[in-house]
């Protein structure tokens, strides 16, 4: 690699840049480094991954129907600007009726849902039933809080259980739990919020809330460089869980939908 060397007298070292993100600055000695991280022009999201830690980037989705619910994301993983995965599943099963959909770093979520993943297992063979939506995101939510300063994530759980039909849970970054009428987030969220109040009434039915996740998710995908690639939706009901992607070339909306 080539780098540029500025010696620092009062110092009795020298800086040597490397890129825009990476420097070195060595004592006189040419042996220690002080420092070898910049994170000038960064977002505070992009610091606090871990080094080598991709994130998500991501668009995620959730919304209820009369007898289940319908989640939906992109495909795009990024490390800052490389594409380290265009076409992955952020959409992860807790339970045979409970999804989650995970943003934020890769490596935390995926944990976090085999964790969960893990605990509702148990719950279903101790109780000898299926674990509520309810009880599967105050497992996330707790793992989340309890652990918020060493992770970077945000999921939506949803499902449907016979308690309460199809619902959906927020869990944003920090760990707060709210059960919502929709649930969006991610990178791509902020660029579709208004499409979303526009376009949702409570009320849908299964072939709507699948119709406007995708037309949303493709919007934000067109916009948020973060996110990208394909949609996969699930529609989960008591009868089962039905899983579909829409390829790039065939989006709602953006350069394969204009």
């Amino acid at each position: 690699f080539s780098a540029s060397f500025l010696w620092l007298p009062r110092f009795h070292g020298a800086i040597a840049i490397i890129n825009d993100t990476t420097f070195f600055i060595f004592h006189s000695n040419m042996s220690t480094i002080i420092s070898n991280t910049n994170t000038f022009g960064m977002t505070d999201y992009e610091k606090r991954l871990k080094p080598g830690e991709v994130s998500t980037g991501t668009t995620i989705m959730a919304i209820p129907f009369e007898g289940g619910v319908v989640l939906g994301a992109d495909s795009r993983v990024s490390t800052g600007t490389y594409v380290a995965n265009r076409v992955s599943d952020k959409i992860a099963q807790l339970s045979e009726h409970i999804f989650c959909c995970r943003s934020g770093s890769a490596a935390d979520t995926q944990t976090l849902t085999d964790y969960v993943k893990h605990f509702l297992s148990q719950l279903t063979i101790e109780t000898g039933r299926q674990p509520t939506v309810k009880t599967a995101a105050h497992l996330m939510r707790r793992l989340c809080y309890e652990n918020k300063d060493q992770l970077l994530a945000g999921v939506i759980v949803a499902g449907w259980d016979s308690v309460e039909g199809g619902s959906v849970y927020n869990i944003p970054l920090g760990g707060t739990c709210l059960k919502m009428p929709f649930a969006v987030g991610g990178s791509g969220s902020t660029y579709i919020y208004g499409l979303i109040d526009s376009e949702f009434t409570p009320g849908l039915n299964a072939e709507q809330a699948r119709t406007l996740v995708k037309k949303a998710v493709a919007h934000a995908m067109a916009r948020d460089g973060g996110s990208g690639g394909i949609i996969r939706t699930v529609l989960v009901t008591a009868d089962g869980n039905d899983r579909d992607y829409t390829p790039g070339n065939d989006l709602p909306y953006g350069p394969g939908g204009y």
